[in-house]
């Protein structure tokens, strides 16, 4: 499972403590699985909400964490899907973290739409120019090297997942990742690749996106515009950016 760094988060919502660099910081895990993201962020001193359609995940994730006094408080669990806790969850958070999951999913749209309902504007900026919450992505892109070693790889010759875990067909390109959440409101802040190394079990930040990258894109104040349609975006790259993504 791919893991980012919170070093945006911090930029972005300013450090509270040395301690618990994330205190008073509400963030929501999508797709928890076994707590592997949501117990880290709590230790950090978020205030994290783990949500996972599985309910044998879920449970399992509760179990872990009761075991240790310091995320009993400060992290819990529920079993659900994102548009279900869309419906119901009214006070927002200042994060989304989406750790491997839009690969998976078979409608993007109303993800990045319910993304953008549950993220908040925070109320305490340490940055003064800081415009909203902020959503996590890490992923696979649709390349052909994704394909040798996010499924031939990973799946048949190294079995690090179970086979049949992806579907190539559903990985996405930063570059439409990106148009996509342009579409609804968002604005992108950050991509970057990474690698995992099989032996050490790490992953590394690099250059190349060509298998997996990160991206970390921020709400806007403003409401996104009904009409636009991200597959028919116009070119949304920005003058000094690095927009390679191979």
């Amino acid at each position: 499972m791919a893991v980012p760094r919170g070093d945006n988060l911090l930029n972005v919502h300013g450090v509270r403590q040395l301690s618990k660099p994330l205190a008073g910081l509400r963030i929501l895990d999508v797709a928890c699985g076994g707590g592997v993201l949501s117990e880290p962020l709590g230790r950090l001193g978020a205030d994290v909400l783990g949500i996972d359609p599985v309910e044998d995940s879920v449970r399992t994730a509760e179990l872990h964490s009761s075991y240790d006094p310091d995320l009993r408080e400060g992290v819990r669990y529920q079993a659900c899907t994102l548009e279900e806790l869309a419906e119901e969850e009214v006070e927002g958070f200042h994060a989304v973290v989406a750790s491997e999951v839009v690969e998976h999913l078979a409608d993007l749209d109303a993800f990045a739409s319910r993304g953008q309902e549950l993220l908040q504007i925070p109320i305490i900026f340490i940055i003064s120019n800081a415009p909203g919450g902020s959503l996590f992505i890490t992923t696979l892109n649709k390349t052909n090297v994704s394909y040798v070693f996010g499924i031939v790889a990973a799946e048949q010759l190294l079995r690090i997942v179970p086979s049949g875990t992806h579907d190539w067909e559903k990985f996405i390109s930063p570059e439409d990742l990106e148009r996509l959440l342009e579409s609804f409101g968002f604005y992108v802040e950050a991509i970057r690749g990474m690698i995992y190394n099989p032996l050490t079990g790490a992953w590394s930040w690099q250059k190349s996106m060509a298998i997996n990258y990160a991206l970390h894109a921020i709400k806007r104040k403003e409401e996104p515009q009904p009409d636009v349609v991200w597959a028919e975006s116009e070119n949304l790259d920005e003058p000094g950016r690095d927009t390679s993504y191979s």
